[in-house]
């Protein structure tokens, strides 16, 4: 199931925003954090650096995955996504443990000097609503295309939004008590959030690497599919669901009379196909027909257990 040209130039744009906005957000927090000696400016532009870092795995891995299936990847490229938001999450992870490192630090030998604090309350700002326009754009596309990378990337970016407005209420404190402690304490809640995020982008991307099944609402709509059908076959079972990147494997059995010739079980499994994609999309489908064992005393003649005459 491959994604059209124009899907991917919006993936690829999106990608490619999240590169430009990080780096210039990145240069303001660093310049400023350093003039002010803030450890939770500072920690803001590592945050930032690390986004940059994630941002350009994403804008990697969507073209990356985008790529047809080939003769060594049967299954496509979708799994890029998943590896490239498992990459980001321990990056995420990876800042939050260096920034509480740091902002104990600074406890411990009780240094803290704040200066050019409406500077730094400044870039806070412009991150934070930086961070929120262009994470909701991220999320719009990712929500669209299906890409697990892009909604890692916004998730990571809308996790700054939180931080850059915890960092500039810290500054905002700072101002009205004159307590300089309270940088590195903003410091370490900024962390905390910043682990958060990487569990939850752990659980988006990462598990899937795991072939875990599908969301239980997303299951639920397959079997909705299966129930418009029930005049038309005798059972389903071993239905098994998974997600590579962007793309839904979904196989399962289903047994149908013995006397339904292959023509027309081709055509039913091709019906469900179709009106599963419908409901899930970028869904690729296998249905294997199975013929029912038998046993019925009227099915030598027609399957007693179905109404051949029902449609879909």
């Amino acid at each position: 199931m491959i994604q059209s040209p124009e899907v991917l130039a919006a993936k690829n744009r999106a990608a490619a925003l999240s590169i430009a906005s990080n780096t210039i957000l990145i240069l303001l927090k660093l310049i400023v954090g350093i003039a002010m000696q803030s450890v939770s400016v500072i920690s803001e532009a590592v945050h930032s650096g690390i986004d940059l870092i994630a941002a350009i795995i994403a804008w990697f891995s969507v073209r990356e995955a985008g790529k047809p299936a080939d003769d060594d990847h049967r299954f496509g490229h979708g799994k890029i996504e998943n590896v490239a938001g498992t990459i980001e999450a321990v990056l995420i992870f990876g800042a939050g443990v260096y920034i509480i490192l740091e902002a104990v630090r600074k406890l411990r030998t009780g240094t803290v000097e704040i200066e050019s604090l409406g500077m730094g309350a400044a870039v806070m700002a412009v991150s934070a609503l930086a961070n929120y326009l262009v994470s909701r754009h991220l999320l719009s596309v990712a929500a669209k295309t299906d890409s697990v990378a892009l909604e890692a990337d916004a998730l990571h970016l809308r996790t700054d939004v939180y931080t850059s407005v915890g960092v500039l209420g810290g500054l905002a404190a700072i101002k009205l008590t004159g307590i300089a402690m309270l940088d590195p304490i903003v410091a370490v809640a900024v962390a905390f959030l910043i682990i958060k995020a990487a569990w939850d982008l752990i659980k988006t991307a990462f598990f899937h690497i795991l072939d875990v099944k599908l969301p239980d609402d997303e299951e639920a709509r397959i079997h909705d599919v299966m129930e418009r059908y029930t005049g038309r076959f005798i059972e389903y079972h071993k239905l098994r669901t998974r997600k590579s990147g962007h793309i839904r494997h979904i196989d399962m059995h289903l047994v149908v009379p013995k006397q339904m010739t292959v023509e027309a079980g081709h055509t039913l499994a091709h019906q469900i196909t179709a009106d599963i994609e419908q409901c899930l999309p970028y869904s690729h489908t296998l249905v294997h027909i199975e013929p029912c064992p038998g046993g019925c005393e009227r099915c030598a003649v027609a399957c007693p257990k179905i109404d051949t005459s029902s449609t879909p």
